[in-house]
């Protein structure tokens, strides 16, 4: 195990731990703020396709993000495991009865269900994008297999990290393959990223 990891794995587990000993009750509270502020931003409104994520354990819930959007008419993607490989596609999906429990438990969309591609999708895109903890600078650190690290760096998109203002840290360990989120979304609003020096 390099440092890095060994550092990051740490953290994890710290973050993880504070975040299943929040209060159901603010739980709720907050998540519904953070959905009330994603749908008002410009960049929601402005975009054709959304990219979210189904929450697991005591992540953010965005699924109010899922139900605007599809209200709106926009088209809303959410991410395929490919366990063996660590990678992710998103696929498109018109109703929550289309994802059901798959790799690590998470509600994925079928195989067959329409893909997502970055380089041909036609249309502005927004990706919402989950972690236990980002630093001031947009980094994350999620659950540690990578997935949505690749799939940014094929994404030209805006994204979006989705976290409560408490596991906002000063810094984050990060390795040469981490990708900075463009803004962060807490419950408080949007907070810019700051630039690397």
């Amino acid at each position: 195990m390099t440092p890095i990891k060994r550092e990051k794995d740490v953290i994890r587990k710290d973050c993880s731990d504070k975040r299943d000993a929040i209060d159901k009750e603010i739980h709720i509270a907050r998540d519904e703020r953070i959905c009330e502020i994603a749908t008002s931003l410009v960049s929601f409104r402005h975009a054709d396709v959304i990219l979210l994520y189904a929450p697991i354990k005591s992540e953010i819930d965005v699924m109010p993000i899922f139900h605007k959007a599809i209200e709106m008419g926009k088209r809303v993607a959410f991410p395929r495991c490919n366990v063996e490989e660590r990678t992710m596609k998103f696929h498109f999906v018109n109703s929550e009865e289309e994802l059901s429990p798959c790799a690590y438990g998470i509600r994925e969309p079928s195989e067959n269900a329409p893909v997502y591609d970055p380089q041909q999708t036609p249309g502005s895109a927004v990706c919402y994008v989950p972690g236990l903890a980002f630093d001031v600078c947009g980094y994350r650190l999620g659950y540690g297999k990578g997935y949505y690290d690749k799939f940014m760096h094929n994404f030209n998109g805006c994204t979006i990290g989705v976290v409560y203002s408490e596991f906002i840290l000063n810094t984050l360990p990060k390795g040469r393959f981490d990708k900075h989120c463009d803004v962060m979304l807490t419950e408080k609003g949007i907070k810019a990223i700051k630039k690397e020096k």
